[in-house]
């Protein structure tokens, strides 16, 4: 190849000069519809100086203009010898002696597309191969001028252009898939540029989004004849993000996972950003993204918002994501001390989801109301003893509850209780006294007869003290009259003292019996009546019996006894003695229906024998018919 182009040198050397006169008009490109035809203009001139020898003869070339290289021939007017593949389908339509050298080719086809070159052969050495060519397209369809971007909403032109370079054939367009198409617009119109026609079609309308990805189509019919060319396209509409879709609000459990969704419609794909709040989770550029939440805690429940921009606009959806929990510990008052008398707000603080109730309970009762709030106040106004105790706050929800407590302790001047009291007990008197305060009540004991204080740091009179909470207790007790007091009367005086830091009292004790005691001398009051009945029926009894036996009715019971005295002396020192335990005469009263037996026992126990006179041996009978002892009987 190299070889013979330095062979050819020399000789387009010659040509230069000659060359400037040698010209060739033709399209530079032209087109035409497979089947159909193509008229390619042309002509040419040669220096004036050439003299055609034989005439003006041309030669059609494709792909190459030397005929060194054996080019395919397209037309020869000298012989009809073409290349086989334009057997049959090249004229020429110029008059070469004119100067014209317009080809015409029939039935084209896809093969025959490429660059087409003319050779003016004016005999002897007058040949000359133009340098300019023209570029023929053979068509299968034709073809749609589509802008490189069509946006939504903005006045868009579709262009579908056929050749119209053959004059046997005059094509036809429709275009197709229109119905769709907001007010469509069709424009016809021919255009003829450089001696090559092209008809075309405009189609004018506003695309929409909704538009996006549909097809539009131009069909080429040529009359009179059976061909149909088509072409279809795809809109690409771009439009900003026009809906976002993400999960709707939905209420999950603490700990529980869950993925949010979000699909954005736009063109091109957006770029889909996650926010939680004002803070950003994720970005990527998608149609749909997901989010992925795991092990959620309250702390994530918000707002989630997707944020979908193409560089067209953005669009966002927002969707509540709530957490449900149970009730956390409330928060609540550390334990308190108090004064009575005071007023005190007691607060209880729970969070959980769904909001949870808050309930006050006082060592296990309820008080105040119940609230469905986060916040709870129990207001206590002129705070008694009676509100010291355990608090409790309870929060509930359906998820579960949780509760805390404090202590409230209320100071208080010292209270004395009724129990407070002396009674009488076997071993003589017993003092109580009882007294309720916070601080815990000093108590101490005072006889004003004696005006001796009693307390801890007295051993006398058997003193004792204990405390149950905010009880505390005091007791004495006075075996004798002596630590009763000394003004000769049998009643007890003692006086008891509770003091605190907030207060002091002193009452006087009253004296009361003991049940048991009472009991006591009321069974011995009956046992010693019925004592003295017997022995009473015993003396008479033998003194009947000595009368019958002796003959002697005025001998009577009282002779038989040895020792009347001291039979009489027993009954009484038995009688002393239970009043010992009781106390002085004065001090005891009998009580109930067994007071009148008592009476009578008492008034035998008063008896004296006036005429008795001791003697060895027993008694003596009194002068008389003995009536002093036969009518001893209970009054």
């Amino acid at each position: 190849m190299k070889g013979l182009e330095l062979l050819l040198l020399p000789l387009l050397l010659i040509l230069k000069d000659v060359s400037a006169q040698w010209n060739v008009w033709m399209p530079r490109d032209i087109s035409a519809m497979t089947n159909s035809c193509v008229v390619i203009p042309c002509s040419f001139t040669y220096p004036s100086g050439v003299r055609p020898y034989r005439g003006v003869h041309g030669i059609w070339y494709f792909g190459h203009p030397y005929p060194q290289l054996f080019p395919p021939v397209v037309y020869k007017s000298r012989t009809d010898i073409v290349h086989e593949s334009y057997k049959g389908r090249t004229k020429l339509l110029g008059d070469l002696t004119q100067k014209n050298c317009t080809l015409l080719i029939n039935n084209v086809g896809v093969e025959h597309s490429g660059r087409y070159y003319f050779r003016a052969d004016l005999g002897g050495a007058n040949i000359y191969t133009y340098p300019d060519f023209t570029n023929l397209q053979v068509l299968d369809q034709p073809n749609i001028d589509v802008p490189e971007e069509i946006v939504s909403d903005q006045s868009l032109d579709l262009t579908c252009n056929v050749p119209d370079n053959c004059p046997d054939m005059s094509p036809q367009i429709h275009w197709m898939y229109t119905d769709y198409l907001p007010d469509p617009v069709f424009t016809p119109d021919n255009v003829e540029d450089s001696n090559t026609a092209v008809l075309s079609s405009t189609l004018t309308f506003t695309p929409k989004p909704m538009h996006n990805g549909q097809l539009l189509g131009c069909r080429v019919h040529y009359e009179n004849t059976t061909f149909f060319y088509e072409r279809l396209i795809s809109l690409d509409i771009k439009y900003a993000p026009r809906t976002v879709w993400v999960n709707v609000s939905q209420e999950v459990m603490e700990g529980s996972s869950v993925v949010l969704h979000c699909d954005v419609d736009s063109n091109p794909a957006p770029t889909i950003t996650w926010y939680f709040g004002d803070k950003e989770l994720m970005s990527e550029i998608a149609s749909n993204s997901s989010l992925p939440l795991d092990n959620l805690t309250p702390e994530e429940e918000g707002v989630y918002t997707c944020v979908g921009d193409n560089g067209y606009g953005s669009m966002n959806t927002s969707m509540y994501l709530a957490v449900n929990y149970p009730p956390r510990e409330p928060w609540i008052n550390e334990s308190l001390t108090l004064l009575e008398g005071s007023s005190v707000s007691l607060q209880c603080i729970s969070k959980g989801n769904p909001m949870p109730t808050l309930t006050w309970l006082k060592d296990g009762e309820l008080v105040g109301t119940i609230t469905a709030e986060e916040r709870s106040v129990l207001e206590l106004h002129e705070i008694t003893p009676q509100a010291h105790g355990v608090y409790h706050c309870l929060a509930e929800n359906e998820h579960g509850r949780a509760s805390n407590s404090f202590n409230i302790t209320v100071e208080f001047a010292p209270i004395l209780l009724e129990d407070s009291k002396c009674t009488i007990v076997r071993e003589g008197v017993q003092c109580v006294c009882i007294a309720s305060g916070n601080p815990e009540p000093v108590i101490e004991f005072y006889l004003p007869d004696l005006n001796i204080t009693i307390n801890n740091s007295n051993s006398l009179f058997n003193y004792r003290t204990y405390s149950d909470g905010y009880t505390s207790t005091g007791i004495i007790k006075l075996q004798d009259k002596g630590e009763r007091g000394n003004n000769g009367d049998t009643a007890v005086h003692v006086h008891c003292s509770i003091s605190n830091m907030y207060g002091s009292e002193t009452i006087r004790l009253e004296l009361q019996q003991e049940k048991k005691f009472m009991m006591a001398v009321i069974v011995g009051t009956i046992g010693g009546v019925a004592v003295i009945a017997f022995i009473i029926a015993a003396v008479r009894y033998v003194g009947q019996n000595n009368k019958k036996e002796n003959g002697n009715p005025g001998q009577d019971v009282g002779s038989k006894v040895e020792n009347p005295s001291m039979f009489y002396s027993a009954v009484k020192k038995d009688k002393q003695s239970l009043r010992k335990k009781v106390g002085d005469d004065s001090d005891y009263q009998s009580v109930g229906p067994m007071a009148d037996m008592e009476r009578q026992e008492l008034n035998y126990a008063a008896l004296e024998f006036l005429h008795g006179r001791h003697r060895e041996g027993g008694f003596r009978r009194a002068d008389g018919d003995g009536s002093d002892y036969t009518e001893i009987k209970a009054k």
